[in-house]
């Protein structure tokens, strides 16, 4: 689409609506491949295996919960492909030009914490390589800088820098580097159940941990229950869920190149239920492998890789997780803040410098470490920011402008989405409510039941875009 005198507030090359859509089905497909196969999607995976208490009933949960995921990034993935606007400009037709910057912002920082916490998970895998050498694990051992190890800020800085170079020619390098990482992990992974299972001759659906073993390693999770009750299952498909909470809001950043609403739909088939459930399949089978090989429950790979008596295999191991994890950093926590800091400052920074900006806070991050810890709580408390934004955005989308957004528009300061000089008060308001119930008073209040913070993503959804809706019957948006 050629836009006519946008205005430069709020327009540059990197928002303009996509030119050149030629993603197919595959190009989506590996989007998800690239976002799911990563340490930390690895760590969550077995971790909520061990809330489920049996095999079957993870399958369940987890099934359940991606087939949510599908229809979700389904209706975001449509909404872009339509329109061809990143997030932060789609945004601006239910929040206003000005107003978008707010969920812009939102979505930028939980960006930084997950790109701060994928960077480590990346580096923890190095870390765990090199410390098989003694040498290297006495000065592991032995050396401190900013509450971490010299040798983990080391690493961290490193994996830090190396996936800036990812990024140096644009969405292109990305689609590139995605197609070639997704499948490799895949490989690292069935490398690692296969071999787990020969060594522990055998594979067998009956895990055999100990009932008190998976008591003790859920305690903190915040579930009411024991492990494979219903209210444990229910945790497991919600948290899943909650796993996807930031691309909700900005998958459009990649459908928009999508050549059609059917490469859509099928690379998301493949990419989101078939490719989550297959995942989640190998974490617990090799989650239940080690455990009969090494009696001890392993929720990390690299853990695992580290106990391989082979050097060269636990190298391969720990640096295709690597790779993977950046696979999923770039997609996930790159491309999205590059955008919405662009979104702010449209005259002055561009993709790159986005990234960079989002790059350097996650790096100031790393001594405070505010991902380490449980991971169940880390998503819901991360995922639960994000919920009214998308129900407003869906719920504008959708029900009250049903699919009709004018994209010239979305670039013109005085045009149908100024709202109130440039704010939608509506959706301000539905985004003040929703997120006092769904992250304020679970997170900072004790009001609220231990369980709520584990579905404080739908809880802030719900809220979000049913006041929203509400809100603009009382207060219909004025005809210009």
């Amino acid at each position: 689409m050629e836009l006519k005198n946008p205005s430069p507030n709020l327009y540059n090359e990197d928002l303009a609506p996509a030119k050149d859509r030629h993603w197919g089905a595959f190009s989506i497909f590996n989007v998800w491949t690239s976002d799911v196969h990563s340490l930390w999607g690895y760590y969550l995976a077995a971790s909520l295996f061990l809330l489920c208490g049996s095999f079957i009933n993870f399958v369940i949960a987890i099934g359940m919960g991606s087939l949510i995921i599908y229809v979700l990034m389904n209706l975001v993935g449509y909404a872009g492909e339509k329109t061809g606007v990143p997030y932060p400009v789609l945004a601006r037709a239910s929040f206003g030009v000005w107003g978008a910057n707010l969920p812009a912002l939102v979505r930028a920082v939980v960006a930084c914490f997950w790109y701060g916490a994928q960077t480590a998970a990346a580096s923890g895998a190095i870390v765990a390589l090199l410390t098989r050498t003694d040498s290297i694990m006495q000065f592991h051992q032995s050396t401190h800088v900013l509450g971490h190890s010299g040798l983990e800020v080391i690493c961290y800085v490193v994996v830090w820098a190396l996936q800036l170079l990812i990024i140096q020619n644009g969405m292109e390098t990305v689609r590139k580097f995605q197609d070639w990482a997704g499948p490799a992990v895949w490989v690292a992974m069935l490398v690692l159940a296969i071999g787990l299972c020969v060594k522990a001759g055998g594979f067998s659906f009956d895990h055999e941990i100990p009932q008190a073993l998976l008591v003790e390693k859920t305690k903190d999770s915040g579930v009411s229950g024991e492990p494979g009750s219903f209210w444990a299952l229910m945790a497991v498909g919600a948290t899943w869920v909650t796993y996807f909470a930031a691309l909700y809001l900005n998958f459009c950043d990649f459908s928009r190149y999508a050549k059609n609403k059917d490469a859509v739909r099928k690379g998301n088939l493949w990419g989101l239920p078939v490719n989550l459930i297959l995942f989640s399949l190998v974490a617990g089978i090799t989650t239940i492998a080690a455990f009969k090989v090494y009696g001890e429950v392993l929720l990390h790979p690299e853990q695992i890789s580290a106990k391989f008596d082979s050097w060269f295999l636990a190298m391969l191991a720990a640096m295709t997780f690597a790779i993977a994890t950046l696979g999923i950093n770039v997609v996930a926590n790159f491309v999205s803040p590059a955008f919405d800091f662009a979104n702010v400052f449209p005259k002055s920074i561009d993709f790159k410098k986005g990234g960079y900006i989002a790059a350097g806070i996650a790096l100031v991050l790393y001594p405070f470490a505010p991902w380490e810890g449980n991971a169940a709580h880390f998503v819901g408390a991360i995922g639960s920011i994000m919920g009214p934004l998308l129900g407003i955005i869906l719920v504008d989308y959708y029900l009250i402008a049903k699919g009709d957004i004018d994209v010239q528009d979305l670039y013109q300061e005085n045009g149908k989405y100024r709202y109130e000089g440039g704010w939608n008060l509506n959706a301000l308001i539905a985004t003040g409510v929703g997120a006092v119930f769904a992250s304020f008073l679970p997170n900072f209040t004790n009001l609220m039941p231990s369980w709520w913070g584990i579905y404080g993503w739908f809880i802030g959804v719900l809220i979000g875009g049913t006041v929203y809706f509400l809100m603009t019957s009382i207060r219909p948006r004025k005809a210009r």
